[in-house]
């Protein structure tokens, strides 16, 4: 090698670098390459259709899709939906056709697909149904919201995980041996690396290249290796799938009283800068969901903390937006006002032309005192326990059941009154009758 090439691949990063050259070499993504993998069995059958491949970052996509290309022996473009506008694409589908007329197959290896517009992505399709290119799309946002239907539906989503530590500590070992060096981090820091990483193989080379190249070579414990490496960013997006990811997992763990995951959950959202009146307004909204009556308080609770945070901000007051969270976790749960009110609104749509009883309507007038209203109205605190027994349901129709109390809470209590009335409901109507 020539000292221009030394120098060359000395100031490649590290990630360039270690790409693997054959699909054995690739790390992680066993449940795709392993021994019965659907991607292994994908590539057997000499047949590739365009792919999806949907993963976090560092999970190896671009890398997977070299290797695909390389062992399909296709020509592999590589374009960013960054970058690229439609002039681009028009550009690559034009060589990707000369290519074809020679019989050279082009794998066309789109970065971050669901940048592209509707109008972009549907510019695909005639050659993708031609086969002028076989598209291997690459994002890290579910496909299912970012993609054009028609793009979808000519393409097999391939589900990329986020690399196990174990495939971690591999890709490890191989940057020490690349690099020819050890780093120098205790047991626990080396610990502390791969879990900071977070699934992400390309931001532990990278890590691993700036510990390899310091000048000072100390052992380093977690927290001196928490001074040298970047501030990792979470993996949040609040205008896409990681949004709602997060706020129906803190949802269903305060449905399940698992306050601890509600907690953590709440965590990953407002460290990753979520905005705290959007987990209010779902908090509030759970009170009234997901406990209701069996309890109460949980709804002045939610309001409580929305109106602390508006008083004290941020960070002072998410303490309250914690509160609340732990009361709702702990509170007992109960949906039957959720499911009353559906059933109430049904109801109202099915039978909404029906009037109410004429004994339980005003009479302002003469003439609709005339005409019955009002007439044989029981007031209730003139009854016997305060309590008339009436009807209150339009004429000619059954009394229903919208409102059936769970046996939980400050519900057992509601239920009890429910069936002192239906009795009392029972014994006057035999008395009248």
């Amino acid at each position: 090698m020539t000292l221009f090439a030394q120098t060359v691949a000395a100031n490649t990063p590290l990630a360039e670098r270690m790409r693997p050259k054959t699909l054995a070499e690739m790390v992680g993504q066993e449940h795709l390459l392993g021994p019965g993998g659907s991607l292994r069995q994908i590539l057997a059958s000499n047949h590739l259709p365009s792919l999806t491949f949907w993963g976090p970052p560092g999970c190896g996509k671009t890398t997977l899709a070299r290797l695909i290309a390389a062992e399909q022996k296709m020509h592999f473009e590589q374009i960013s939906a960054v970058f690229s506008g439609v002039a681009d694409l028009k550009k690559v589908f034009e060589a990707a056709r000369q290519r074809r007329s020679i019989g050279q197959k082009t794998l066309l290896f789109v970065d971050e697909i669901h940048r592209f517009n509707r109008a972009q992505q549907d510019s695909f399709l005639p050659y993708v149904e031609d086969g002028t290119i076989t598209l291997l799309g690459a994002t890290t946002e579910n496909p299912s919201f970012e993609l054009n239907a028609a793009l979808l539906s000519r393409s097999q989503v391939v589900v990329l995980e986020a690399l196990s530590a174990g495939a971690l500590g591999q890709l490890l070992t191989r940057a020490e041996e690349e690099l020819k060096t050890t780093l120098p981090l205790t047991a626990d820091a080396r610990e502390y690396l791969l879990a900071l990483c977070d699934g992400d193989g390309r931001y532990l080379l990278n890590c691993s290249e700036q510990l390899a190249r310091r000048a000072d070579q100390t052992l380093l414990d977690i927290p001196a290796l928490q001074k040298i490496l970047p501030k990792r960013a979470p993996l949040y997006d609040k205008d896409r799938e990681g949004h709602y990811n997060l706020i129906s997992a803190l949802h269903k763990s305060l449905r399940g009283s698992d306050v601890q995951a509600a907690l953590y959950w709440l965590a990953r959202m407002l460290v990753a800068g979520e905005d705290p009146h959007f987990i209010l307004r779902r908090l509030t909204r759970f009170a009234s969901e997901d406990i209701g009556m069996a309890d109460p308080a949980a709804m002045p609770q939610s309001i409580a903390a929305w109106e602390v945070f508006d008083r004290l901000g941020s960070p002072e007051g998410e303490l309250a937006i914690v509160q609340a969270t732990i009361y709702l976790a702990t509170a007992p749960k109960s949906n039957a006002a959720y499911t009353a009110q559906k059933s109430a609104w049904a109801l109202a749509k099915k039978t909404g032309a029906l009037a109410p009883p004429k004994h339980i309507l005003n009479a302002p007038t003469k003439l609709m005192q005339d005409i019955g209203y009002g007439a044989g109205y029981d007031y209730d605190h003139d009854a016997q326990d305060g309590f008339s027994g009436q009807n209150y349901w339009p004429d000619g129709m059954a009394a229903q059941a919208l409102y059936r109390p769970k046996t939980v809470g400050f519900e057992r209590d509601v239920q009890k009154r429910l069936d002192y009335w239906d009795k009392l409901r029972v014994e006057k109507t035999q008395t009248s009758g």
